[in-house]
Parts: C-alpha cells; structure tokens; sequence
C-alpha cells in the first residue's frame, strides 16, 4: 500500500513537470534550426551541378576541408563532407585496423545519426550483433533496461560489434569518393600565420615532413590527441580504466541484451561484439589498478571480481583471464568540451569532448556532432573567410547540446553512482535506481530512452533525476518517518545532488536548459562570393 502511494505521487509529480517541460519544448520547437534541418541539394557545393560531387577528370585537387583522424568522427565526416561535393584530405596516423575495447556499441540514436549519413550499410557485413538493452544486476535483484524501440521501424535497434571491422568499413566508403583522398600519416601541428590555421604540418608515411593547406581544418583525431591543447580547455580527467577482454563459450542471460552487474569492487558489464564472442569490461578505480605484467591484474580478477559475475559466465570468465596475452585496459576519459574559438580549425569527436565509457554513448554523441556540422557547412559555398566561419560555426557549440549534455551527463552520473557500493549513500542511490526501473511504464522507457539516445532532452533527464530523488526519499522515509530515516533520506538528497549539479554545471546550464538564450544559437551563414 505505501509503495503505491509513493508511486502515485510520483505519478503525480511527473504529470506537473512533464506538462512545465512540453510547454517548454513547444516554445523550443518553434525555434529550432540547423541542427535538425536538411538543407536542399541545391545548397550543396557542386562544381558540376549534379550535386554528388566532381568528375573523375577533376579529382581531389586542392582540398576545401583537412579532416585530422580517421577514426568513426572523422571517416564518417569525410564521407558526408565528401558526398556534398567538398573537397576533402584526410590524414590518418595509422590506417590498419584499430585493435581497441572501447567504440564496440552504437546506441539506436547513433543508428539512426548513422543513417542520416548514408552509412547504415558499413554495419552490414561485420557480423554486428542487434542490441535491445541492459539487464542491470545487483545482489540477485534484477531490472530490464529496453530501449524504447516500439514506435520506430524494426530495423533500428543499437548495434555492437567490433570496433576495429567498422571502422574499417567507414574508411572504405570515404576511400570509394574520388573527390576525397585518405593517406596516412602523423599530422605534427597547426599551420597558423597571423592566429587563423592555415592547414597542417605532417609526416607521411615515410617520414617525410610535408605540409597540406585548406581554408578550414577540422580535429578528430580521438581521444589521445595531440591538437587539442591548442583548440580547447584540455583537462582530461581520468576516474577509471577498463579492464577488457574477449569471452568464448557463452551466451547472455537474456539474447541481444547486455549484462551489467553491479558488485563492490568494480561493475561489469558484458555485451556480444560478434556471434561467437562477448566483450567483459571491469571498471577499475585508478587509484589502485593492478599491473598486468606481473599477474596482480589476473589475481585481481579471479579473486575479487570473478565470484560476482553470473553463474553462467563463470567458466567462460576464468578461461578468458588465463588466456595469454588476452588483458587489455583502456582509460575511462572525462573531458567537457570548451572550446577556444580558433580561425580555420575546428574540433569534435574525442578530441573535443569525452564522458565515462560506461553507457556506450561515444559514438552516438560523435555521429550526432558529423550531422550537425554537416548541416551547418552545407550552405556555405566560399570557406575562404576563416574568421567569419569560425563566428558562424560557434552555433554548433549549442546545437550539439541536446545529445551531447544529455549522454555525458548519464554516463557520468552512472559511474560515479555504480562505483562507489562501499557508501551507503551510493547504496541508497543503486537501490533506488533499481526500483525506480522496475516501476516500469514512463518511468523505465523514460531512462531507457535517455541511455539509448532517443530522446535528447537534458530537461527529460533533469525531470527524472528529480523524481527518481523523491521516489527513492520516499522509500526510506516508509514506513514511519523516524529521525533516522529522516536523516538517510536527506544524505541521499545530499549525494545525489552532489554527484547530479556538477556535472551539470561543467556542460553549461545556460546551453543545456536556455539555449534560446544563447547569442550564437542564432547564427546564419556569412555572406560570400559562390563558386
């Protein structure tokens, strides 16, 4: 009786904020722009008026765009780039296979940012796995996280796989435009003369030292790049690393469904990247991550995390850890983007703006910032006036913030909640999350659809964290609101703000709630001669 009289008053709760925020997203839509506008062909640079680019006789020539990195950003910018006539050098560091743990899942609104681009097809022939969701695990509780899928077409789901084979597959549709050259080599520096960039200093793949020339250069060269500092506030914090490898002989609990598992020391998580392999990452503190060399990472592993995984892994996990040479980590990278408005460059993809692993986001977040920029360079037939481009292009600053806030601040907030069980605040907050999902209806599709990047809106998310909060006071307070409870449930106000505001305040609460405020959201393209 007292659970349902806490969920009527969420119920209660959610009907108000939920009417405050439509209101809200009324106003926002009358007013919405670029970011989701489709530009005509017309508008497309085209120098032989067909719209899909330049003849065969033209080829690359001098290049409009320099496109740093070649990674899921950068191959998928190229492509788009490419296929609006631009023409565009792309220079990557290493152009073999990336052999990576992380860039393995592609959210269902990354899917569909993916299709926009024309590039749903590079998924087709990599043995990617369709991803439904999440069953979250906690102390044999469990909770079902489904991507709210019923309203959109059957073939729009996440998908996981090997990073490495997609990546692949985007650099070959990039490679197949004859107006985009795609050559490998470290690009060194910016070429600035007079505070706008120039182009690039590189050494091919020889080692020669070259230097290539564009009126705009864009940055995306991941995660560990070394452009950045000169482009954006660069303090890259790092809470956590993964612990990854490859497990043989073993299916999900529930099919097309990762599992995360929540234990004290470190969460889990498993998801299929083929039909024969799942992925297990172990989010490891940094304070205290173990040498893989010496063996303190496997004895780690079988010691302490291996009696917290699924009965039905257990085998298959050992196995894994004993496999030679099958370890690997990766750092959990957080980094806002704050960029430094720099003439003739631009930066995006990781190298910009980084969050915690943990929800898989990063593609998504990547995909959805090519869509935008595209969309913005679309109109602009003359690049050649750096300074006027770079005032114009600070709208994409606020433009990306729907997606981008909405997903960084998930995963940060994740993170922080799932690895820190030793804290009975933490705890409070895990259980409450568990019975906030299994409330079901509104309120699990409602997270779900933020996770899954299908619904972009920081004041959706805003809106759940406050009722999640009072749901989770509530069930400390019942059944009597002693001075104990009373006490717990104020801590767990305490700690969920504590962990939910910094955040927000490190994206930019101006542009996440009040973009309509912000001057450059305003912006139109610079005036200039056509080509």
């Amino acid at each position: 009786m007292a659970g349902q009289f806490i969920v009527g008053v969420a119920n209660v709760i959610a009907l108000l904020l939920g009417f405050v925020f439509l209101v809200r997203f009324w106003g926002l839509s009358k007013l919405k722009r670029a970011a989701s506008m489709g530009f005509p062909k017309e508008n497309c640079v085209n120098k032989n008026g067909n719209g899909e680019g330049e003849s065969e006789s033209e080829g690359v020539g001098t290049a409009e765009i320099i496109i740093v990195g070649a990674g899921v950003a950068g191959a998928a910018l190229a492509y788009s780039l490419g296929k609006d006539g631009r023409r565009v050098r792309v220079i990557e560091r290493d152009l073999n296979a990336p052999n990576r743990i992380a860039g393995e899942a592609l959210m269902p609104g990354g899917y569909l940012k993916l299709i926009e681009l024309g590039l749903e097809d590079c998924l087709d022939e990599i043995d990617a796995q369709r991803f439904l969701g999440y069953t979250l695990n906690k102390d044999g509780k469990e909770a079902l996280i489904s991507f709210p899928l019923e309203k959109i077409h059957s073939h729009v789901v996440g998908r996981t796989f090997q990073n490495g084979r997609f990546v692949q597959t985007l650099r070959k549709k990039v490679a197949s435009l004859h107006n985009v050259s795609l050559e490998q080599g470290t690009v060194i520096s910016l070429l600035e003369e007079n505070g706008i960039v120039k182009g690039v200093h590189y050494k091919d793949k020889s080692g020669q030292l070259l230097t290539a020339y564009a009126p705009l250069t864009i940055v995306c060269d991941g995660c560990f790049s070394n452009l950045r500092h000169s482009l954006c506030h660069s303090k890259v914090d790092i809470p956590s690393y993964f612990v990854g490898f490859i497990l043989t002989n073993c299916k999900l609990p529930k099919e097309n469904f990762g599992a995360f598992i929540l234990a004290d020391p470190s969460p889990i998580l498993f998801y299929p990247i083929s039909s024969t392999e799942i992925r297990c990452l172990v989010d490891v503190p940094s304070q205290n991550l173990p040498s893989v060399s010496n063996g303190e990472m496997a004895h780690y592993l079988k010691t302490l995390v291996a009696p917290k995984v699924l009965p039905e892994f257990y085998n298959s996990f050992i196995s894994a850890i004993e496999k030679k040479d099958n370890i690997r980590i990766m750092p959990n990278k957080i980094m806002a983007g704050a960029p430094h408005l720099t003439p003739g460059a631009f930066l995006i993809g990781d190298a910009f703006n980084m969050r915690h692993a943990i929800t898989g986001g990063g593609m998504t977040v990547a995909l959805s910032d090519v869509v935008i920029l595209r969309n913005l360079l679309r109109p602009l037939h003359d690049l050649s006036d750096a300074s006027a481009i770079c005032k114009y292009l600070e709208s994409f600053y606020t433009l990306r913030k729907p997606m981008s806030s909405t997903i960084n601040t998930l995963a940060n907030v994740l993170h922080m909640v799932f690895s820190a069980p030793s804290d009975p605040a933490m705890e409070n907050l895990q259980q409450t999350l568990l019975g906030y999902l299994k409330l079901g209806g509104v309120f699990s599709s409602g997270v779900s659809a933020l996770l899954s990047g299908l619904c972009p809106r920081p004041l959706s998310l805003a809106f759940h964290f406050i009722v999640m909060a009072i749901y989770g006071v509530g069930q400390l307070l019942l059944p009597f609101p002693s001075p104990k409870r009373l006490l717990d449930g104020a801590k767990l106000l305490w700690v969920a703000s504590s962990v939910f505001l910094p955040i927000i305040h490190s994206e930019g609460v101006r542009q996440m709630f009040f973009p309509l405020t912000v001057p450059a959201y305003y912006r139109t393209p610079p005036k200039g001669k056509k080509i």
